[in-house]
């Protein structure tokens, strides 16, 4: 990445101007002894602005950057010499929002451990599946888990919260030395469609994955931060890298609440609020305070934006909604503004600087623009594979996101959905997402899933799923007849099913297996 454009973007965002000489000097130093790990950002925030309010919780709790940085510091003395954790061994993370999941990362890291960051929403027999393919030395969990971890190995090491405040509080002094090797952040694949797997995710050399992203996102150094997005996902642990760099006020909720949500946001000020898509549709389905929160940037992402959602919740809470198109294995691809959004509410966007895009066919060859084809991206960031030695397919530099989408003539991409997802009824390719996009646009529709089921006659069918408002109702036809008069005969669902609520997993997206259980 191109150095003006770099000192150009850090000074847009407040990461260039003065300080005092010593603070900024320990400041670079960290950098430069400890790297761009989570550890060397936790510590650079720490000599810079040691005063300032590191993470805020529902319960009060508040902690300074140099509390934040102590506390990990004495978990990884801990971890070290009590439990004899040691480089290159892997810890396991199953903890929801809160500071004692941040210090666990940072102890990982501070050691040269990796990180293992548990979904919240795995069985008890995925967790195990977990753990053994993991190779977990220990596993750090909340306190709700305590059940959910009984069936594991009694040599898996477990620590709850109340020997994670034990193992800080009783930690011995000494000095921390940066690890011979890096620790990674193992984070496991989102597990709708079957066991999750293990991604592991490269440590940033410089400047350059921030810089791409608040070139386009406009946060701010010592901004306020909600992160609601859950921090075991990608999305959320970019978050948190991102709120480091910033020297941001971390605001933290274990559970998604959106009544919680909009009051904390008012409360203490936020300036962002890192979220998933679904969240944005409970906050518009509650009363918002009053006055409204004060944001300036609302950055989601973590599935595709649904039918009218954007322009809904910019209509209520301003032009201030960013969305990010990526996923595990290639971070980001391209980013959509409040511009974008108005103009096209489903699209994702474009790249934003130092990545490539390509729309490529199955042979690997461009394809003509406007039309669909497979999505490769490259930038910083690409995953190292995952830990099973398993990587995925690369063109050039590109990777496969696994997903099929097009490019318009104006430059922004649309996704249309996962490959695997694509269904062929009766000859024809359709995507289901297109449908759902037609679907959650009807005024009595709360949300809507749309699958590909086996049909005896013409292969595959499309099954749409519906959960309405209270107090509506909708008839089977009408649906039909809504999508018939749209969109192609081939892309009416034949089946039209109503249910309470769309099964979704910790991160917000649609468990489609669970749907399909309506089928034997």
């Amino acid at each position: 990445m191109d150095l003006p454009f770099v000192v150009a973007t850090l000074t847009r965002r407040g990461l260039l101007t003065p300080g005092r000489p010593i603070r900024v000097a320990s400041q670079l130093n960290a950098l430069r002894t400890w790297g761009w790990s989570l550890a060397g950002e936790l510590r650079q925030a720490a000599a810079r602005d040691p005063g300032r309010p590191a993470v805020l919780d529902e319960h009060g709790t508040e902690l300074t950057y140099e509390e934040l940085l102590d506390r990990a510091e004495r978990l990884a003395r801990a971890l070290r010499a009590a439990l004899g954790v040691q480089a290159g061994d892997r810890i396991g993370v199953l903890c929801r929002n809160h500071h004692g999941l941040i210090e666990t990362i940072v102890a990982a890291t501070l050691l040269g451990v990796d990180a293992v960051l548990v979904n919240t929403g795995l069985s008890a027999a995925q967790l195990a599946t977990v753990a053994e393919e993991q190779r977990l030395r220990v596993l750090v969990h909340d306190d709700e888990f305590a059940e959910l971890v009984l069936g594991l190995p009694p040599e898996l090491h477990r620590v709850d919260e109340r020997a994670h405040a034990e193992l800080i509080a009783g930690a011995l002094p000494g000095e921390l030395r940066p690890p011979e090797r890096d620790g990674r952040i193992i984070v496991l694949t989102s597990g709708t469609t079957g066991s999750p797997k293990g991604a592991r995710r490269p440590t940033p050399n410089g400047f350059g994955p921030l810089v791409s992203i608040i070139d386009r996102i406009p946060l701010h150094t010592r901004d306020t931060v909600m992160i609601a997005a859950p921090i075991f996902h990608t999305w959320g642990f970019a978050a948190l890298q991102v709120s480091f760099a910033l020297r941001a006020t971390i605001v933290l909720h274990r559970r998604f609440d959106p009544t919680a949500t909009l009051a904390a946001l008012s409360a203490h000020g936020c300036d962002a609020l890192f979220a998933v898509p679904v969240m944005l549709q409970r906050l518009l389905e509650v009363p918002p305070p009053d006055p409204r929160p004060a944001l300036k940037v609302v950055a989601v992402s973590g599935s595709a934006l649904p039918g009218g959602l954007a322009p809904a919740f910019m209509d209520a809470y301003g032009d201030v909604l960013y969305n990010l198109y990526g996923s595990t294995e290639v971070s980001w691809a391209s980013i959509a503004g409040p511009a974008d959004l108005r103009e096209a509410p489903t699209t994702a966007g474009r790249p934003p600087h130092g990545t490539r895009l390509e729309i490529l066919d199955d042979s690997g060859e461009p394809v003509p623009g406007g039309r669909v084809g497979r999505i490769f991206v490259g930038n910083e960031m690409l995953f190292e594979g995952y830990t099973s030695g398993a990587t995925r397919e690369i063109h050039d530099g590109l990777l496969d996101t696994g997903d099929l989408g097009r490019v318009n003539t104006d430059g922004l991409l649309f996704v249309d959905g996962r490959a695997d997802d694509m269904i062929v009824s009766g000859g024809e390719n359709v995507f289901p997402s297109e449908v759902e996009d037609l679907l959650a646009r009807l005024p009595q529709v709360r949300e809507a899933a749309v699958i590909g089921v086996p049909d005896p006659e013409y292969g595959q069918r499309l099954a749409a799923f519906l959960a309405l408002h209270p107090g509506e109702t909708l008839d089977p036809e009408a649906v039909r007849e809504y999508v018939r008069h749209y969109l192609a005969r081939f892309s009416v669902p034949r089946d039209v099913i109503f249910v309470k609520y769309l099964p979704r997993n910790a991160t917000g997206k649609v468990v489609s297996r669970e749907l399909r259980r309506y089928y034997g």
